[in-house]
């Protein structure tokens, strides 16, 4: 890892920095399979390019595929259950270690839990090992992960890290119910909204964590003299609200209490980020595109209770505030940030990366405010269009540019 010098073979497996930073031995495999962040970085800014665009030529009647559940529902499960767990995965992977002072997860374990996921793509893209073992291949990525977070947190007795292992083991939980819903031919409204309610707490959580420490930091190299908590009693309670909001939505989703509970803890999570001073990093974009990534959150759930009520976006445009503009936005600006710091790199945003932020935000846009008809209209296949290519394009970036730094050793190794 870039902050961290590696010993020798036959040191201790572990030793500390003045930092407090774990120094593991050092790994002598292929540089691609030494962390997690490497292998699925890769694989879903792969994935996740290729996905969108097929998606999008099937909706629009051009083509046809023999996918495990219909259009729809692959698209919606491949995005949710399929693409997300992959950066999860690579995220919780990468960080472990040094929540934990553990081991980092490598070599052929990695490579294993890595085809893992693949063959969950193969197998929901062309099921011909039969629908249940397709779903069951699937479903046991999320479940071998959990149990990897709750066997890190148990044995390194890091128990501040408990939320991340819930919110892991209910998400694997959504997906489970989503592969039975669809199997029996019944809806899987429920199991997404569950899932996309694990993602807003997740982004919630982790992005209120990376967010402000990674400003706070960036605003302390520039000598600012005033500087925002990390975290307080307000952070505690925004946080709460949202978790009740959401618990609201996935049960009673046409509620009007819950809308008007989305929209205030929407402007509650509004409120914490301005209490960030974001705009002051707009000479790093490294660092305001986390910002940016939050406010998407904030806005998602404002647009989601709003449309509850009828009023603004229709409730589909609402929740790719969540999609396309958080999930989208923030999965890069970590995706990013981790390639550069952990392959040893500066930590700076040069043209290309702040091309992959500009696409994946542009694509956000179009898609939010794409018609929204039972009957899609030429114009609507256009802009989804328009859409998917800034997505796709964001991601192939990313591969293009960073993918050689995943495969090759660090540069401080």
């Amino acid at each position: 890892m870039s902050s961290n010098k590696i010993q020798a073979v036959g040191q201790p497996a572990i030793v500390q920095q003045q930092d407090d930073e774990p120094v593991f031995p050092r790994y002598a495999g292929p540089a691609f399979l030494s962390y997690g962040f490497r292998p699925f970085f890769l694989g879903a800014a792969l994935f996740g390019a290729v996905s969108v665009v097929a998606w999008v030529v099937i909706y629009a009647g051009h083509g046809q595929a023999d996918f495990l559940y219909p259009p729809r529902e692959w698209h919606v499960h491949e995005m949710l259950f399929g693409f997300i767990p992959a950066l999860i995965a690579g995220f919780l992977l990468t960080a472990m270690p040094n929540w934990t002072d553990r081991m980092p997860l490598s070599g052929l374990p990695l490579l294993a839990l890595f085809l893992l996921w693949l063959a969950g793509r193969l197998f929901m893209a062309s099921p011909w090992l039969g629908a249940s073992a397709s779903a069951v291949i699937d479903g046991t990525f999320l479940g071998v992960l959990a149990l990897y977070v709750w066997r890190e947190i148990i044995m390194a007795g890091c128990w501040d890290r408990l939320p991340i292992g819930f919110l892991v083991t209910f998400f694997a939980g959504a997906n489970g119910a989503f592969h039975v819903s669809a199997l029996r031919g019944s809806s899987t409204d429920l199991p997404e909204r569950l899932g996309l309610g694990v993602m807003t707490l997740m982004l919630t959580v982790i992005g209120g964590r990376l967010t402000p420490t990674f400003s706070i930091e960036y605003l302390e190299d520039r000598n600012e003299a005033k500087l925002p908590a990390v975290f307080t009693r307000f952070d505690t309670v925004v946080m709460l609200s949202v978790l009740l909001a959401v618990i609201g939505w996935v049960g009673q989703p046409e509620h009007p209490w819950v809308a008007m509970a989305l929209i205030v803890t929407g402007l509650a999570s509004l409120v914490r980020l301005l209490r960030w001073r974001g705009w002051k990093t707009w000479r790093e974009p490294l660092v305001l595109i986390l910002n940016v990534g939050y406010a998407w959150v904030a806005l998602y759930l404002i647009a989601l209770g709003a449309a509850l009520l009828g009023i603004g976006f229709h409730p589909a445009n609402a929740i790719h505030l969540l999609t396309s503009g958080a999930m989208g936005t923030m999965t890069l600006a970590v995706m990013t940030r981790a390639s550069l710091g952990h392959t040893g790199r500066p930590r700076h945003a040069d043209r290309l990366t702040v091309a992959i932020y500009l696409l994946v935000n542009t694509a956000a846009l179009l898609r939010i405010f794409a018609p929204h008809a039972e009957t899609p209209t030429a114009l609507t296949h256009a802009i989804l269009g328009l859409s998917a290519l800034g997505w796709s394009g964001a991601y192939l970036l990313y591969a293009f540019h960073y993918g050689p730094y995943l495969v090759r050793p660090s540069l401080d190794e």
